[in-house]
This record gives C-alpha cells, structure tokens and sequence, in this order.
C-alpha cells in the first residue's frame, strides 16, 4: 500500500508550513561535507563526522548556539559518528576501514574496530545480559562485526548478503540495510543470526533505516523519494505502509524525485522525520499517517539529522550528499549544521480520532 500524506488535498498548507526563521548555524563547522550528527542521550553534546577526516563534539545550549569542545582524526573522510549510552564515548568510523572512540573523560583516542572495507556505520548499544557497550560496525565488506571495547579483536562477525549501506539499534531490535536492497532484522539477545531477512518494501536502493523509539520496527528512506513503515512481527503487518515524500510536484508528465537521505525518530512522541537531497526536512505522525510540518528548502540537501535527548533541538546537516556526482560539489555549496528549535505543537502526534 502506497499513500502520500500530508498532501494538500487532505490538509490545510498553511497549518503544516513550518518555519526556519529561528534557526542557528553551529559555530566553526566542518571544513568539508558533513557524513553524520549524533546527539548525546546523557548531556547537551552533539557529535558531527565528516569527509575532513575529523569527529567534532560541541556543546548545544538551549538557544541552539554552540561550542566546540572536543575533536579527533581519522586516516580518511569519516563516514559515521555515535554516543555510547553513558555518553562518555564517542566512536567515528569510516573511509580509513577504521573505528576510533574518544574517552571523553581523557580526551584520549583509541581505535577499537577495523574491516577488510571501508566503515559505512557504527552504533554503540547495550547488550542484552548488561554489561558495559558493545559496538556494532557495518562495511562495505558485506559483514557486520561485534566489539567489546576491551578486547583488540571483533567478538562476533555476521556475513551479509551485499554492502552495508545502513544500520540502526534500538534496545534489543538491529536492522541493517545492504546493497540489493536487503534488509536484515536482527534480535540482539540472538546477536549472530538473522531473526529476518526481507527485501525492501521500497523498490530502489536503501539509503536509510531508523527504527522506531519503542524497537516494534523501523522506517526505511530510499532513493526515490519514498519512505516505509515497516513492523517486525506479522501481528502487526497489517499496519505497514509506504509513502512518498521529497517530490517536486510532477509537471508534463514528469516527477523529480529526491534521495531521503535522513530519518530520526522523536525521543518522546514517537513521531519522526525525514530529510532529503532536496533540501526539506519533515515530520511526519506515522500512526495516524499525516505529516505534521513541511519545511522550505534550506538551500542545500540535507545530508544527515537529528533530535537531542529533550526533543527540544532539531539538528541538521545542510551539505553535499554525493546526489550529483564529482561535478556538482563546488566550493560554493552551502556546509552548515543547523538547530531548529522545536516549537511545542511541531513533532507533537495528531489526537487519535476514535472510529465509529
């Protein structure tokens, strides 16, 4: 099933318009395109990987203004960056087939992971027994590897199906998304099999997977302009849906469709976003499917989000996101992470309307 909310004809324009106007740029960005940001759970800090090779920390006050507090190298553009759950630890990882974590406490760096391919992702996440933070890093080597931080080799590695394009955790539920578009659910207390494997709803290349704040799914972004909602038990099958999203109106006949490159989940409603490469971002109520607000362009696509621990800042990356090819990445393009403050009624679900 495929619908489009959030369309005109089903809701007042005006009401869903959302508004730029009180956004701040982040002090001293990146020198080079922005990869990934990843908010602290624990405190006001903000982690920013990108192609300079470089994780920057920043502290976020509530106005949305920022400092730079912290930063570390890598070998190559950094593809990935993550708060572990205590929010001591930072890991960036990437292009270098490296992961490296920073102790915040020592400001030390150390590298924990590395693959046969470059690193596209790695997330930190609490196993299952308890116990300190594993990370899980995916690559281009088509396996997801398993780390202890206290050990100098991976503690599980799972072959996939093709390249690692994706992947997110959320308590026991980790889903990847290769080449192929093969989507691989996995349940952690299991961590080395596959609890499912299905092939994307979407019928053109993953770009994006998010699960949801409660672990029962995960939304999947594509290339074209689509995004799917998507349950892990067949209970709850009945309830998955796709939609499109970051489309221009079509004209003769003809639809520009853009990558969603970007979907971060509310902290507290349950509510999410999507962002694109043609530079909007949204939000969107996935229960009662409507979209919430739509923002205008912010000049340039938006390469990566995402929500503080409150919900209170929305962040995003105005930066190259590869959409265009080698050409179209010139000096002149816009590199900017941006925080939105969220105003109280933006990310808040629609009241449920009971059915007759």
């Amino acid at each position: 099933m495929s619908t489009l909310f959030g369309s005109a004809s089903s809701t007042n324009t005006a009401n869903t318009l959302g508004d730029l106007g009180k956004d701040v740029a982040l002090t001293s960005p990146p020198e080079d395109s922005v990869s990934d940001i990843n908010f602290s759970t624990q405190t006001q800090h903000l982690a920013v990987a990108s192609w300079d090779k470089k994780v920057r920390i920043y502290e976020i006050a509530e106005s949305g203004g920022s400092t730079g507090v912290a930063a570390f190298d890598h070998e190559a553009p950094v593809l990935s960056c993550h708060w572990s759950p205590d929010g001591k630890k930072v890991v960036g990882a990437g292009a270098d087939k490296a992961a490296r974590v920073m102790d915040m406490t020592t400001q030390q760096t150390s590298q924990v992971a590395a693959h046969d391919q470059p690193i596209r992702v790695a997330r930190f996440f609490t196993p299952v027994a308890g116990g300190d933070a594993m990370l899980v890093t995916g690559s281009w080597d088509k396996t997801i590897k398993y780390w202890d931080l206290r050990q100098q080799s991976a503690a599980a590695t799972v072959q996939c199906q093709e390249r690692v394009y994706t992947l997110d955790v959320k308590k026991n539920l980790l889903v990847v998304g290769t080449a192929d578009r093969y989507i691989n659910v996995i349940n952690l207390s299991d961590p080395t099999k596959f609890y499912k494997t299905l092939q994307s709803p979407l019928k053109w290349q993953t770009r994006v997977v998010s699960c949801f704040t409660d672990a029962t799914g995960f939304a999947v972004g594509s290339i074209e302009g689509r995004c799917a909602i998507q349950y892990v038990e067949e209970k709850d099958a009945s309830s998955n849906f796709s939609f499109k999203c970051h489309r221009d109106p079509p004209q003769n006949n003809m639809t520009n469709v853009y990558s969603v490159n970007a979907i971060s989940y509310h902290p507290q409603h349950g509510t999410f976003s999507t962002a694109g490469s043609d530079g909007t971002f949204h939000f969107w109520d996935g229960v009662a499917k409507h979209r919430l607000k739509g923002y205008p362009t912010t000049g340039g696509t938006i390469s990566a989000t995402a929500f503080d621990r409150t919900g209170a800042i929305f962040a995003y990356a105005v930066s190259y996101d590869w959409s265009k090819g080698y050409a179209s990445n010139t000096p002149q393009y816009p590199n900017k992470v941006m925080m939105h403050p969220i105003q109280t009624d933006e990310c808040k679900p629609r009241p449920s309307v009971k059915k007759r």
